[in-house]
C-alpha cells in the first residue's frame, strides 16, 4: 500500500492506493516549502492526515509538490512526513515530475502544466531530461491564469476589448483602475489576483477580442516553451485548471502550429495512480 500526494500552495491531495485501487482520498492544507516550515507541515499532517489513515500499513510515500524542485526544500517536506510516518521509503519530487508521470506514464513525451502559473518539460518515460524555465508571472508563465489575467486587464484598461466588457468587468468585481493597480503593484500575491479573473475571461470567451487574446497567449506558450523541445516526434500533454477549462482553444492553437496535442486533464492524480498501479514501489525522483 502506498500514499501518493499531489501538493500545491493551497492544498494537498493525498491518495491511499492498494494495488492500483484508490482506498481513501484526503485533502490537507498546502505544503509548499517556500512558504511553510517543517514544523507547520508536520503539524498539519498530524492533525488532518494521520488520524484518517491509521491502521493501514503504508510501504512507501511519494510526495509531488509545488516548490519541491530543490534538495534543501524537498528535505523540509520529507522530514515533516517522516515526523508522522515510520516508513522506509519517502520520496519528494516536483509538481512538474508529477505532471510528466501522470500524463505520459512510462512513455516519452512533452508534459505541461497550465494553472495559475505554467511550466513544461521533455520526459523520457522515467525522468525529466529538459526544461525551459517558466521564469514566473512577470518574465514568463505564458498561457497561465496569471498571464491571461494580466493580458485581459491590460487590454481592458487600454480600451482594446469590445465596448461594454470593461464596464461589466469592473462592476462585477467592484474594481476601479486604481484598485487594480494596487493589487498588481503593491499587494503580495498579484499573480493570484490576476489568475482569479479567469472565470470572467472564460465567461466571455465567445467575444472575438477575448478569444483572440486567449488564443494568442496559448500560441505564445507553445512557441516560447514547447517548440524548444523535439516536438515534431512527440505528443504534447497538459494538466492544470486553465488547460482543462480552456482546452478547446488550447488544442486549436496547438493544431494550428502543427503540434500533436494529447491528454488534457485537470489534475495529474488519476494518471499517477495508473503509473504506480503495475508496480507498487517504482522509480526515483531524479529529474
Amino acid at each position: 500500500m502506498i500514499l501518493l500526494a499531489d501538493g500545491g500552495s493551497t492544498k494537498v491531495d493525498w491518495c491511499l492506493i492498494n494495488k492500483g485501487q484508490l482506498i481513501k482520498q484526503i485533502f490537507t492544507k498546502g505544503a509548499n516549502p517556500f512558504f511553510c516550515t517543517r514544523e507547520e507541515i508536520s503539524e498539519e499532517l498530524r492533525i488532518s492526515l494521520t488520524p484518517y489513515i491509521s491502521g493501514h500499513k503504508i510501504e512507501a510515500i511519494y510526495f509531488y509538490g509545488a516548490g519541491c524542485a530543490f534538495p534543501e526544500k524537498n528535505e523540509i517536506v520529507r522530514s515533516a512526513i517522516a515526523d508522522n510516518f515510520k516508513v522506509d521509503k519517502i520520496e519528494v519530487g516536483s509538481d512538474l515530475l508529477a505532471a510528466a508521470r501522470g500524463l505520459c506514464g512510462h512513455s516519452a513525451g512533452i508534459a505541461c502544466i497550465i494553472g495559475t502559473g505554467s511550466n513544461s518539460c521533455f520526459y523520457d518515460g522515467e525522468k525529466i531530461t529538459s526544461n525551459v524555465s517558466p521564469l514566473g508571472y512577470i518574465l514568463g508563465d505564458e498561457g497561465s491564469g496569471a498571464a491571461l489575467g494580466r493580458l485581459f486587464v491590460g487590454a481592458c484598461l487600454k480600451n482594446q476589448l469590445t465596448p461594454g466588457i470593461k464596464e461589466i468587468f469592473l462592476g462585477r468585481y467592484n474594481l476601479t483602475p486604481g484598485i487594480i493597480l494596487e493589487n498588481v503593484y503593491r499587494q503580495p500575491t498579484p499573480n493570484r489576483f490576476l489568475a482569479s479573473l479567469s472565470p470572467f475571461i472564460l465567461e466571455n470567451i465567445n467575444d472575438s477580442t477575448v478569444y483572440d487574446l486567449i488564443y494568442n497567449a496559448f500560441k505564445d506558450f507553445y512557441i516560447k516553451n514547447v517548440m524548444q523541445y523535439e516536438y515534431e516526434d512527440y505528443d504534447v500533454h497538459f494538466t492544470g485548471s486553465v488547460a482543462f477549462h480552456y482546452q478547446q482553444i488550447l488544442r486549436k492553437a496547438g493544431d494550428d502550429l502543427g503540434l500533436r496535442i494529447g491528454k488534457i486533464t485537470q489534475s495529474p492524480m488519476e494518471g499517477l495512480i495508473t503509473y504506480y498501479s503495475s508496480q507498487q514501489v517504482v522509480g526515483t525522483f531524479n529529474s
